[in-house]
């Protein structure tokens, strides 16, 4: 496992409860490519909060989806829906979620396809985990549908699905918040500053 890549997320790998997903998160993020902690959220500026932009943009966002979701899931009035293994299933989708933005290899553009990509990455390496099939196909479909309504490719063909469920939909509304613009979160040395 690559430990200088884990360690850029060991206070969100500290939300997650269960030690089994603690031991599979840190594998996934070790394979996640070098370019992962170094691209800005958007390629572009445009869709993305200053926090998210410049060198390790990517980073940054993804920690501010995760900790919207663990402050979301810690309130008695949100969270009570999820059981406790269902949160840190959230949280590790959270996690992965933009993990291939730019594709295997590190493409210039984002590739519209992204979550497709990480689910994928996901999959194959199954047999090099210790989730289960459901737990596997929980992950995949939570990142999926991320993207909610933008599932649409530059020629207006449906690729991506759209949340259907609770899981996807709040998966979607956590990483919908970590972009907008309005909402600053601030950062120090790469960790939300609390």
């Amino acid at each position: 496992m690559n430990e200088d890549k884990i360690k850029k997320f060991q206070r969100e790998i500290g939300y997650i409860k269960s030690e089994r997903y603690r031991e599979n998160i840190k594998k996934l993020i070790s394979w996640l490519p070098d370019y992962f902690f170094e691209v800005p959220a958007s390629s572009t500026g445009k869709y993305h909060p200053k926090y998210a932009l410049g060198e390790g943009g990517l980073v940054r966002h993804t920690k501010a989806a995760v900790r919207i979701a663990y402050e979301l899931l810690n309130d008695e009035s949100i969270g009570y829906q999820f059981k406790e293994e269902e949160k840190d299933v959230i949280l590790m989708a959270l996690i992965l979620h933009d993990g291939l933005k730019h594709g295997e290899t590190k493409e210039r553009y984002v590739r519209f396809d992204h979550p497709l990509l990480i689910c994928h990455m996901i999959e194959s390496h199954a047999e090099d985990l210790t989730l289960t099939e459901n737990e596997i196909k929980a992950i995949v479909n939570m990142i999926s549908s991320h993207m909610g309504p933008w599932n649409k490719d530059y020629d207006g063909n449906e690729v991506l699905p759209v949340p259907s469920n609770r899981y996807q939909r709040f998966v979607h509304m956590c990483d919908f918040l970590a972009s907008r613009k309005f909402l600053e979160v601030p950062f120090q040395e790469n960790e939300i500053a609390d």
